[in-house]
């Protein structure tokens, strides 16, 4: 996380004099752009250690963490990927894994056939075409096997640390909805109209917030909104 000292605010704190207010009918993007800033500040102030929670230590064990989190929790990956990268420390011995054992190393991630599936294909194409280096650029991760640009985003913003996009999961769209930032359900479209929203500096970090967020307070079906710092801002609010 950015150091926020000087800007973030304490949870549930108002900039009540900058005019931000929970918006009723239609909102101008400018309206829009204040309460995305004012969303972003109170959660920097509640969040201030927000990460990404998957254990990595560098953009190979990150990438493989990413790809094993579809569908699956961050904490059932943390608890596969000690071993699995004891076993194979670097992408060139994942590309020379036997499929039948990285299958039994990851299964309880599920989906473990096509996941394992997508290590290897990435990791042979990470040997083939950029020497047993994970690339820096968003062109050449989603040109990998079982690369998206979610996970694009994921290994740019926190293991090169480039805000090149957005992570659009179901907490990001969920939160992204419920604060009628966006009123699309696509992820590629909701990254979109986050961009025009959020400083490009907090590309890497929002997702971040939204997921602590989602996670704590703004959860599925029913959120806490009696305890949300953002409830005087939100739309969706039920007090």
């Amino acid at each position: 996380m950015k150091d926020r000292s000087k800007s973030a605010e304490p949870a549930g704190a108002s900039r009540s004099d900058a005019g931000v207010r929970r918006p009723r009918g239609r909102e101008s993007k400018a309206a829009r752009k204040a309460r995305t800033a004012e969303i972003l500040a109170r959660l920097h102030g509640e969040y201030p250690d927000a990460r990404c929670s998957l254990q990595h230590a560098n953009p190979y064990e990150l990438l493989v963490a990413t790809i094993l989190s579809a569908q699956c929790t961050d904490e059932r990956v943390n608890q596969v990927t000690p071993a699995l990268f004891a076993r194979y420390a670097d992408v060139a011995s994942l590309a020379g894994a036997r499929r039948d054992e990285l299958e039994a190393m990851i299964r309880s991630t599920g989906f473990y056939r096509n996941k394992a599936k997508s290590l290897l294909g990435m990791a042979g194409a990470v040997v083939d075409r950029h020497d047993g280096r994970i690339p820096d650029t968003m062109d050449a991760l989603v040109r990998l096997p079982g690369v998206g640009r979610k996970t694009a985003n994921v290994v740019l913003g926190n293991a090169f640390g480039k805000d090149e996009g957005i992570v659009v999961d179901t907490h990001v769209t969920r939160l992204s909805r419920r604060l009628r930032l966006t009123r699309e359900r696509d992820a590629v479209k909701i990254e979109n109209d986050l961009i025009e929203l959020v400083p490009r500096e907090d590309w890497t970090d929002v997702a971040h917030l939204f997921i602590e967020h989602g996670r704590a307070v703004c959860k599925a079906p029913t959120p806490r909104c009696e305890v949300c710092s953002l409830a005087d801002i939100c739309p969706s609010s039920r007090v």
